[in-house]
């Protein structure tokens, strides 16, 4: 999978430049080529975003084919599912942030310790 020469693509398409994609993502130009020449695969939050400033759906930087019908995701407006909405959202929200600020080896470790700590419970 190319991601990079997918933004590349989409951007030029656009007639944007990296220049562009640094002021409407705050990263760097440095990074864009980075990202674009294969040198470095951006994470999910970046690849975010890409899509937004490139004003496209997330799965065209991913995704290369036509999107179908049965590949569609579920519409969670008409759920009531926790973290939807409301406080739930706010604490999912930060959870999300915290973790996505912690090393491989720390989420490993806290996962870890979680499951240690339900097996003490049952």
């Amino acid at each position: 999978m190319m991601i990079g020469s997918r933004i590349r693509d989409l951007r030029e398409a656009k007639n944007l430049s990296q220049g562009d994609i640094e002021k409407r993502t705050g990263l760097l130009r440095c990074y864009v080529s980075r990202v674009e020449n294969g040198h470095t695969v951006p994470a999910v939050e970046t690849l975010e975003k890409f899509a937004r400033a490139l004003e496209v759906p997330i799965y065209q930087l991913i995704y290369d084919g036509e999107r179908s019908a049965t590949a569609s995701l579920p519409d969670n407006s008409k759920d009531n599912l926790w973290g939807s909405s409301g406080k739930d959202a706010r604490y999912l929200h930060r959870l999300k942030a915290c973790l996505s600020r912690m090393r491989s080896e720390e989420r490993a470790f806290l996962l870890f310790t979680l499951k240690g700590m339900v097996r003490k419970k049952r």
